[in-house]
């Protein structure tokens, strides 16, 4: 191989290893797109118990009308809060394999680019 198959080799996988860098920011960008929604979600569930809360508070007609709205707000939120729990682990799910599979991509590349350097330089 003469010297410019060489240099040609090197800036390929110089441009694979951008290429594949620019990938992972892009999953990251997606990945802290997804998170940030479920953030936003689950703070609106807050904002609105808060909202209803005040909004019982106000409007009761007395102490045990505002326990007993107290505690069926408080199993309420518990179970949005729950269902939020059980959708954000299939979440954390996806981005795991979303990264798996970057990963594996990545390695497949490293593999090919060492492969590709040890015949530039044999050769």
């Amino acid at each position: 191989m003469s010297t410019q198959d060489v240099v040609k080799t090197y800036n390929d996988l110089t441009n694979q290893n951008v290429e594949r860098i620019n990938s992972l920011g892009e999953l990251n960008l997606k990945v802290a797109e997804k998170m940030a929604a479920r953030q936003m979600d689950v703070m609106n569930l807050f904002m609105e118990q808060g909202v209803r809360m005040m909004k019982l508070a106000t409007e009761a007609k007395g102490y045990s009308e505002l326990y007993k709205g107290q505690a069926d707000m408080a199993r309420e939120m518990t179970e949005k809060l729950m269902a939020e729990s059980k959708t954000n682990m299939a979440l954390a799910g996806e981005i795991r394999d979303d990264y798996r599979g970057w990963l594996d991509d990545a390695m497949a590349d490293l593999k090919e680019g060492n492969t590709a350097v040890r015949n530039a330089v044999t050769a």
